[in-house]
């Protein structure tokens, strides 16, 4: 069957994979979409491992339901793709973003797992969630950014009338902006070098305005908006200068969420932490009920994830689509991919 693999840096290739296993344990889906992720680009600017197949955001069809009784062939699912062991204190707790196991084998991030960018795909049963019928496939591919944007503002813990800035105005910054707008936080703005993106947050209603990161008179900006600095900013670059300023224009004693993965070191100004004693939390992942609330909250239309979406492409135009959403010269956000396209 088709799939698209690293071939070497910032290169796909399309390349015949063999068809999974039916194993009458994991559940095998027929791929019908699959969303490019932030992380997905990490790897693809690094150029390995060479031969990888991601795609860990998806909606596809039942068709061998594994050791899951509840399910049929056909049945529209998704699923999250991380790979806890089950039984260690993170994972007893309901954390199983902690686990030491969870992105070993997890789907579309290894070697031995290949992601949703093919036909079809293997996936763990205990990790699988049947989507309502009122739901799109578009829609359930857009599930699993959602909870990651959830899992932050829930970390957070945002109360009416706070004041949040988002560093970063990709698909997790966007989402975290609008759920800290249903938080109730009275000021929601975003921060974003990319000009066309910015004016994009504040077009979708997900933040009250945007500012340009690359300009040097945002920071002092940011501070006197707010008389101060944010109660909360939402970090989702993960590099030294979006981290740095983050730590700057919070208020003293405000909430710095951490949310963009940096490849590499990271610089910052601790300091600033300390004198004005800032809380910071990592945010990875999520839990397993939150990714199961995105899927309520869409199948209720409490969220609009659909508005995220710019394009649906083939198998053919995913190169292409990366470097649309690494050129920064370009609005999109989210690029679905669809196997039959």
């Amino acid at each position: 069957m088709k799939s698209v693999a690293i071939k070497g840096v910032k290169e796909f290739e399309i390349k015949e994979i063999a068809e999974p296993e039916i194993n009458h344990k994991d559940v095998v889906i027929e791929v019908t979409k699959c969303g490019i992720c932030g992380s997905d680009i990490h790897y693809w600017v690094g150029g390995g491992p060479v031969g990888l197949v991601m795609g860990h955001e998806f909606c596809g069809k039942v068709i061998d339901a594994g050791d899951r009784e509840d399910l049929k062939v056909g049945d529209r699912v998704t699923a999250l793709p991380i790979s806890p062991c089950g039984h260690c204190s993170a994972c007893l707790k309901g954390n199983p973003q902690y686990c030491s196991e969870t992105w070993t084998y997890a789907t579309g991030l290894s070697l031995t797992n290949p992601g949703a960018l093919t036909e079809k795909i293997r996936v763990r049963s205990d990790m699988v969630m049947k989507v309502p019928d009122n739901i799109t496939d578009e829609e359930v591919s857009m599930v699993e950014p959602t909870a990651v944007g959830l899992h932050a503002i829930h970390l957070a813990d945002i109360k009416v009338g706070d004041r949040v800035l988002v560093v970063g105005g990709g698909i997790i910054g966007l989402v975290s902006a609008m759920f800290a707008k249903m938080e109730g936080a009275s000021y929601v703005a975003v921060s974003e070098t990319n000009e066309q993106r910015g004016e994009k947050a504040v077009k979708l209603g997900v933040a009250d305005e945007w500012f340009d990161a690359k300009r040097e008179d945002t920071i002092p900006n940011l501070i006197a908006k707010t008389d101060g600095g944010f109660d909360f900013v939402i970090e989702c670059c993960g590099n030294s200068a979006a981290v740095s300023s983050a730590l700057t224009v919070v208020k003293p004693g405000g909430t710095v969420v951490l949310v963009g993965v940096a490849t590499g070191p990271v610089t910052i100004p601790t300091v600033l932490a300390v004198m004005r004693e800032l809380t910071v939390k990592g945010a990875i992942a999520y839990t397993k009920e939150e990714f199961a609330t995105c899927i309520d909250l869409m199948a209720t239309k409490q969220i609009n994830a659909l508005k995220f979406v710019d394009d649906i492409v083939g198998f053919e135009e995913v190169q292409h689509s990366y470097e649309r959403l690494t050129s920064g010269q370009d609005d999109a956000i989210k690029i679905l991919v669809d196997p039959k396209k």
